[in-house]
């Protein structure tokens, strides 16, 4: 068997052409309720250790965000896609 695969470093061209734009301007799909829309229009709740970001129709969780000095934690298990417009 050939393994026909490269490692994850191959990604670093075409995620870096995808998370330089504004993502507020995307699209996201809620995990909950499939309501999709722009991230904008996200509710953001910013009272915990970190950033929250809900849908606006049910409430799910979407997106949570937690910086420390060393690095930023992402988690949009909420989201089931997000499409960014591309320049």
């Amino acid at each position: 068997m050939i393994d026909d695969y490269q490692d994850g470093n191959a990604l670093a061209g075409p995620l870096s052409e995808i998370f330089t734009p504004d993502v507020t301007t995307a699209e996201a799909r809620c995990a909950g309720c499939a309501r999709t829309g722009p991230v904008a229009t996200l509710r953001l709740y910013h009272h915990a250790p970190g950033l929250v970001a809900r849908c606006p129709a049910c409430e799910e969780i979407l997106l949570r965000m937690v910086r420390t000095p060393e690095a930023a934690w992402l988690d949009m298990r909420g989201i089931t896609a997000l499409r960014i417009p591309l320049p």
